[in-house]
């Protein structure tokens, strides 16, 4: 028997009964701190406690650089009858030491010997081995912590600049480039390009690099690719210190099922269902939790809880969500099995989904948590006290999908798919929905953002600038994929890198300008962003215009005082002059953003910066402008008053006194007072 650990539970058990009532109820958030590799002292020794749960093994030693690797020198030991937990201190062992864990199954069965499933770091691959660390770390984000809960509600702006970090900017070596070289690099750019947010694909270590992070392994280590722990932690610590928010992607919905991971840990299917029918992804090849095991569930909830909690994210997108929810997914007939009541529903998915946002939403003030479902689930975003699955935010793979099947289209044919344009707006408001331009449509031969769209050179930037004009003034939060706001030509590849030279072409560095003035354009105006998920914060003006490819709309502040702004969309390369459009204040519109300015790499054609409203019915309203739509643009403009208020509400932001973020000089920034 180990020797005692003052403090920490009994018969050097860092475990209470009360651990393993929640841990058997399936309500464990933090196991994190009482399963795993823990840095203690006993007494006068230093070294370091191991616990593993492994209920159906038979024996179960840690073996590690600190033992030569020898199975039979520490031995670890159930103390808590029944509970399946094995448990022991090794003293001596110390950081950075390599170790595994060496279990035989019932009858003597021969298992692989198995990684830390709440291993706090582990080898790169081919390593497999986990490694010994402590997570203490001297943080210094203390204020954007304080000031989350406001930066992350739902009413705040939210542009998400998604990342995969091996390819956002390898180093010189053509090798990785580190989390704290990252750092001070992709907080700069994102703060200079105006974005909220950064989504990191998975960070958690994953055996397969080039799975993206998405065949996750080490639920509670973030890769070693990049650096260690507090590596990852100056990484996230100096986002937050740019006012930068973190998402991490995060992958509950299945596991890959290399031999020292955690498909049949025990030597019996722990963590997955045994019937290949519940247990394998056919699409992936991966193995799918068992959410009806309740150990299982508070692995999974503290491994959620572990991110925000230990790395400071502010919030979690849960991959795959519909894969969790159907029993039939990518499943033909006779391959699934039915739930209880005959149906396809993965109940035992359903709740735990509910229980994981419950969880979040719970102990940590100010996050979110973010859904990639692709179906009509219904009320994914609401409240599990009304029947939803708890859900922040959903991904609108709807209306991805219909928009850019739509500006793939030759202008001379979008005529004939105009209704792709309006049917988007039909159910907006029936989720909270994020608007994505992800990693997932500039792969697998589908060309880059840029390739998609038709025409010539300057035709491709030109509807890519009108692009993101109508996904930034679409109801919805945004996301756009790293290379996107830029241009970048080439399909995305994990192994290589963004195309950076680009930005020396005109075309390509007038986008960049584009997407940081409209970035800047939107913070300024709350109509842009805070009715984003109630239908007082949309209206349409005009929608019909199929024959000349055009729409017309408000954006409206839901409040007394909307604001409101008028956005116009023009998808041919034709401009069109003298267009009426109906609105509902008298005297000038200014015109704030125009995507066809010179400035971006457009013609130039526009309203010469105001429009004067004649007091000619139009469109439902007593007033109407005649404007000058340029081609392949979008126009936004508002009234003469609201802009004056917008401009007084803009203040001067000073980040300091000589202050600099690499790769960027000292500058102001504009800041919504």
């Amino acid at each position: 028997m180990a020797n005692e650990i003052p403090g920490k539970g009994t018969s050097g058990s860092l475990l209470s009964e009360q651990d393993l009532y929640l841990f058997r109820e399936g309500t464990h958030r933090r196991l994190y701190e009482k399963l795993g590799a823990h840095i203690v002292e006993t007494g006068e020794r230093e070294g370091v406690h191991f616990g593993v749960w492994a209920p159906n093994a038979e024996a179960v030693s840690v073996i590690g650089d600190f033992n030569g690797w020898d199975p039979d020198r520490n031995p670890l030991s159930v103390y808590w009858k029944d509970s399946g937990i094995w448990e022991g201190f090794v003293p001596g062992a110390r950081q950075g030491q390599l170790y595994k864990l060496h279990l035989r199954g019932r009858g003597g069965l021969r298992i692989p010997d198995k990684l830390d499933p709440f291993a706090f770091y582990s080898e790169i691959s081919p390593g497999t081995a986990s490694v010994v660390w402590d997570l203490s770390n001297d943080w210094h984000d203390a204020e954007w912590i304080a000031a989350r809960k406001e930066k992350m509600r739902l009413a705040s702006r939210m542009s998400d600049y998604e990342v995969h970090l091996g390819s956002w900017r390898p180093s010189p070596r053509r090798d990785f480039l580190g989390y704290r070289a990252i750092a001070p690099l992709l907080a700069g750019y994102a703060r200079e390009m105006g974005f909220t947010h950064v989504e990191l694909l998975p960070v958690m270590e994953h055996p397969f690099y080039g799975s993206w992070g998405y065949q996750t392994l080490g639920y509670f280590a973030p890769t070693g690719r990049y650096g260690v722990p507090q590596d990852f932690m100056f990484l996230v610590e100096t986002l937050h210190q740019a006012g930068i928010g973190v998402i991490l992607d995060w992958v509950p919905s299945h596991f890959p099922m290399d031999p020292h991971g955690l498909s049949q840990f025990d030597g019996t299917h722990l963590f997955e269902h045994r019937d290949p029918r519940q247990g394998f992804h056919p699409d992936w090849k991966s193995a799918i939790f068992n959410y009806g095991r309740n150990e299982v569930r508070s692995f999974l909830l503290s491994s959620a809880g572990f991110w925000i909690d230990r790395y400071h994210a502010d919030g979690l997108r849960v991959d795959a969500v519909a894969s969790m929810l159907y029993l039939d997914y990518s499943r033909k007939a006779g391959e699934w099995i039915p739930n209880r009541h005959g149906g396809k529903e993965n109940l035992e998915a359903i709740e735990f989904l509910k229980q994981l946002n419950a969880s979040c939403y719970g102990d940590f003030e100010g996050t979110q948590t973010v859904a990639e479902e692709s179906t009509a689930w219904p009320m994914v975003t609401r409240p599990t006290y009304l029947g939803g699955l708890g859900f922040g935010l959903k991904w609108n793979m709807g209306w991805m999908h219909d928009i850019l099947a739509y500006f793939s289209e030759d202008p001379i044919f979008r005529k004939y798919r105009h209704d792709r344009l309006a049917f988007g707006i039909w159910y907006a408001f029936s989720e909270n929905f994020l608007l994505p331009l992800s990693h997932d449509e500039v792969v697998y031969g589908k060309g880059s953002l840029l390739a998609k769209m038709p025409g010539d050179s300057r035709s491709k930037f030109a509807n890519l600038r009108l692009l993101l004009g109508v996904q930034a003034a679409h109801p919805g939060r945004k996301l756009l994929f790293m290379g996107g706001e830029f241009g970048q030509g080439r399909e995305w590849n994990h192994d290589g890198e963004l195309e950076w030279n680009l930005l020396e072409n005109p075309e390509n560095a007038g986008l960049a300008r584009w997407v940081g003035d409209l970035n800047r354009f939107v913070a300024e105006i709350p109509a842009l962003y805070e009715g984003d998920f109630e239908p007082a914060g949309f209206q349409w003006i005009d929608f019909r215009d199929a024959e000349k490819s055009v729409i017309t709309f408000l954006r409206k502040r839901p409040c007394e005082i909307p604001d409101p702004v008028l956005v116009a969309c023009n998808f041919t390369p034709v401009p069109r002059y003298d267009y009426r459009i109906g609105v509902p204040v008298p005297g000038k519109w200014m015109e704030r953003l125009n995507s066809d300015a010179k400035e971006y790499g457009g013609t130039g054609r526009g309203n010469l910066g105001e429009v004067e409203a004649a007091p000619i019915p139009s469109h439902g309203f007593g007033y109407s402008l005649s404007l000058a739509l340029p081609p392949l643009a979008i126009v936004f403009l508002v009234p003469e008053k609201a802009a004056v208020l917008q401009e007084e509400n803009v203040v001067e932001a000073e980040t300091g006194e000589g202050e600099e973020i690499e790769g960027h000089g000292p500058r102001k920034a504009k800041a919504l007072a």
